[in-house]
């Protein structure tokens, strides 16, 4: 877009069309001599967007150790190995590239948006070169060319229209603009907006009716698209709430961790243990205090977000997007396709003496069991589809308008009627419409004249002045046609003159209504905290009228809107500290659907380019999918911590083991193996089944999470604190009150781990409330996890190849006791503190 004076003043749509040929050096009629062609196309390349290239395979798999913890970990894996324990170190380094190939798997998706905008202005178009038309492809039109546009064309490029005939573009995709734009050569102001630019037609949009010339004034990166192209290239994406929350929590225990085993090696060594001894200690340190399997919880909970998602028309794109959904404070949505059904409906006929004929459904599909209209609203209503040149057809299961969107409304309201074209006399002549006429006027067999056209155009030649009708409905926001009728012999010739005298017939009254169910799901969001806004190319009068229908105020309403205001209002929000999902299904959506930190996308009428920059598409293209997902979301994030809540204690415990044994100079009470043994085990076999649990009732009854709300709030930090000291003094006393050989004590430690994270797995179905809601049928792997977390201890204890493995020995029945002793005083202590903190 011009930003200077001097490129505004130099803008084609503000300059005259003799002007505009003369500086493109070509000709209005003739077009580009094919030789000129040739250099342009050689010097200034072909008309498509540029390529960009993302990361390659192995800088996007070196990524995945970016990380503090897998840092400490891969240290910890070649401190072992140094040490000659192979097993140990192999089971580290296991662990760490498990996780790198789940993220990487994760990150692996093109940058797609791009792509979808190279195809979109990829066609062919028709030119004129040296006096005579040809068919190209678009890759080589040129700046200069005369481009011939008729109905069903693709605009290849930015033109400077030269000669309309009726000519109508569709430019929502590009504008948000909800009609398709009237189109003319006469010059506009050099400061008007995009939207309102009738002598230009911009690249990849659709010719709806008429036809026209143009001089190419911009191709590839230099149209209006390569713009929007650029915006999407050069937004970043944002980290989600979890991504952000998850990286400050890891580098604070990466910190915590390296300071415990600095401290432990030290303690040690002042203490005179062997130096290699104490690198052992550091190791089981560092590896018990780092949750292994935290990746692998996190993939798998948001996995099972995107398969419930997916079974509420929500397709998710990118995994963290789930979690996200549920962190949401304030949604800015688009009106047309989105709020709104993206189809011009008739909803009243008003005849000229009163009569009213309520028109219902939404959309093109003429059905529904309306009543037969009255005769002068009939009247009305054939005048429609003698005025219109559109049609509706069922495609793919659905009615789909072909020509007009206006017109077609007219045609779906008379067929609602039962009216068909067959009932309307065979056209014999016609006035088009046009912008300046305003009206449009047909003459059928035997002198019958129709005219439909803007109320004040079709008054004037009927000389009525009563606007009442009109004017209420278009308080309502409805746009209004008036539609009259005249005689006028076949042997007189058709002009604005002989209209005058006609007879006022009546109004239809249209809109592009809003969907019911979206109208539920706006005030749904808005009960859960969440913040509605719209956002639209279209005009303030419009969206205000469809604004009242969702109950948001004037100041949720942003009208006329361009791909860089969206971009700015989103990353405005961001700055307030809001998390902001953005739907929309237009070209003019994707930079800011890029830029949201979760771009909502519509599945059925979205465009291409729309899909690939969002992080999750609706199926159905239906508002009220978001307000599931972000129920979904909410409970992936409910689940996630319940997980990081449940697995902290342990980790911390066993750390707090080994610096402990060193504190006092006693040997370790469970061993590196026995550590990992215990983290990955737990978080497979039970922690993963806290995934599965279903949503709290509560969950779309209460305000989202601040973005600012640590991961662990300070009461969380409390029970975490607490349950690791009933681990820490539940294992130490297992392991030196125990009487048997050194094997023996460790592996009644190491259960006393396992069973108290049974017990506090109970704890967590809840964290705050004394029981659960649900039972365990709604999460029957609870139950499963419990029975294999079982099988695997026995196996750990009692089989032989287990005791060379990890060191362990059989216990008698009185540690089994006194293991599930400290696994009851676990539960009862977490469900006493829940109990106190209640009241």
């Amino acid at each position: 877009m011009p930003s200077t004076t001097a490129e505004r003043e130099a803008a084609p749509h503000g300059m005259p069309v003799h002007e505009v040929v003369l500086l493109a050096e070509t000709d209005a009629d003739t077009g580009l001599s094919g030789a000129v062609a040739g250099e342009r196309l050689a010097s200034l390349g072909p008309n498509r967007l540029p390529e960009r290239r993302g990361p390659g395979r192995l800088r996007r798999m070196l990524a995945q150790f970016h990380n503090p913890l897998i840092y400490v970990l891969l240290g910890a894996a070649a401190l072992t190995a140094a040490l000659g324990e192979t097993v140990d170190a192999s089971v580290v380094l296991g662990v760490v590239l498990v996780n790198a190939i789940v993220g990487y798997l994760q990150e692996v998706r093109a940058e797609q948006a791009l792509d979808a905008l190279e195809a979109m202005v990829r066609t062919e178009a028709t030119v004129i070169r040296e006096g005579v038309a040809a068919r190209i492809t678009s890759d080589d039109v040129v700046p200069g060319d005369l481009v011939v546009l008729e109905e069903g064309d693709q605009v290849p490029a930015d033109l400077r229209l030269v000669r309309t005939r009726e000519l109508r573009v569709d430019e929502s995709a590009l504008t948000g603009e909800s009609q398709p734009s009237a189109k003319d050569p006469l010059p506009v102001p050099h400061d008007t907006g995009l939207a309102d630019r009738t002598n230009m037609a911009f690249s990849g949009t659709l010719v709806t009716t008429g036809g026209g010339r143009g001089v190419v004034v911009a191709t590839g990166a230099d149209t209006e698209i390569g713009h929007v192209h650029r915006l999407v290239g050069s937004t970043t994406t944002v980290q989600t709430p979890l991504t952000r929350k998850l990286a400050r929590f890891s580098k604070l225990l990466t910190a915590v961790i390296l300071g415990l085993a600095v401290v432990t090696v030290v303690i040690g060594m002042l203490r005179g243990e062997p130096f290699a001894e104490m690198v052992t200690a550091a190791v089981a340190l560092a590896v018990g205090a780092i949750p292994e399997g935290l990746p692998a919880a996190v993939t798998v909970t948001l996995a099972i977000g995107v398969a419930r998602m997916a079974r509420r028309n929500a397709v998710i794109r990118r995994l963290p997007a789930v979690e996200t959904l549920g962190s949401t404070t304030i949604i800015c949505t688009d009106k047309t396709g989105t709020l709104t059904a993206n189809a011009m409906t008739v909803r009243q006929v008003v005849a000229a003496g009163g009569q009213r004929w309520e028109v219902d459904g939404i959309g093109y599909a003429p059905l529904g069991g309306h009543p037969p209209p009255p005769d002068a609203a009939r009247e009305v209503l054939l005048a429609g589809l003698a005025c219109n040149d559109a049609h509706v057809v069922l495609q793919d299961g659905g009615w789909t308008a072909v020509g007009d969107p206006t017109e077609a409304a007219l045609v779906v309201s008379a067929r609602k009627a039962g009216l068909t074209s067959e009932d309307v006399p065979a056209r014999v002549d016609e006035l088009p419409f046009t912008s300046q006429r305003a009206f449009m006027a047909t003459r059928q067999e035997g002198g019958v004249v129709y005219l439909k056209g803007a109320v004040e155009r079709i008054f004037g030649f009927t000389g009525s002045t009563d606007h009442t009708a009109a004017e209420e409905l278009a308080s309502r926001g409805l746009r209004v046609l008036a539609f009259a009728r005249a005689h006028v012999p076949e042997d007189i010739p058709l002009t604005e003159d002989v209209l005058h005298g006609a007879v006022l017939l009546g109004l239809q009254a249209m809109h592009d209504p809003p969907r019911p169910e979206a109208v539920d799901a706006v005030r749904a969001c808005q009960d859960a905290g969440i913040v509605v806004r719209m956002i639209t190319g279209d005009h303030l009068g419009t969206a205000r009228a469809i604004a009242a229908h969702f109950s948001l105020p004037d100041d949720a309403v942003h009208a006329r809107v361009s791909p860089e205001e969206k971009l700015r209002l989103v990353k405005q929000f961001q700055a307030d500290g809001h998390v902001v999902a953005m739907t929309g299904d237009g070209v003019n959506d994707a930079p800011a659907l890029r830029r949201a930190d979760i771009g909502v996308a519509m599945g059925r009428g979205g465009t291409e380019v729309a899909k690939q920059a969002a992080d999750m598409v609706l199926t159905d293209d239906n508002f009220s999918s978001i307000r599931a997902a972000v129920e979904e979301g909410r409970a992936v994030f409910d689940n996630l911590r319940k997980f990081i809540i449940w697995t902290l204690p342990t980790n911390m415990a066993e750390g707090l083991v080994i610096l402990t044994a060193i504190l006092l100079g006693t040997a370790l009470p469970i061993l590196p193996v026995q550590i990992l043994w215990i983290n990955m085990t737990t978080a497979v076999a039970l922690g993963l089944t806290l995934a599965f649990e279903p949503r709290e009732p509560n969950v779309m009854r209460r305000p989202p999470l601040p973005p600012s709300l640590p991961l662990l709030t300070g009461a969380l930090v409390q029970r975490v604190l607490l349950v690791s000291a009933v681990l820490l003094a539940g294992s130490f006393a297992a392991f030196h009150l125990h009487g048997g050989t050194l094997d023996q004590a460790r592996t009644v430690a190491v259960n006393v781990f396992v069973a108290a994270q049974v017990a506090y797995l109970f704890n967590c179905r809840s964290l705050r409330d004394l029981r659960p809601h649900v039972g365990f049928r709604r999460n029957p792997w609870l139950l499963v996890g419990i029975a294999v977390t079982a099988v695997l201890q026995l196996l750990f204890t009692y089989a032989p190849f287990m005791h060379t493995l990890f060191h362990t020995a059989p216990i008698g029945w009185g540690d089994w006791a006194v293991v599930a002793s400290v696994a009851v005083v676990a539960y009862a202590v977490v469900e006493a503190e829940k109990w106190l903190r209640r009241r």
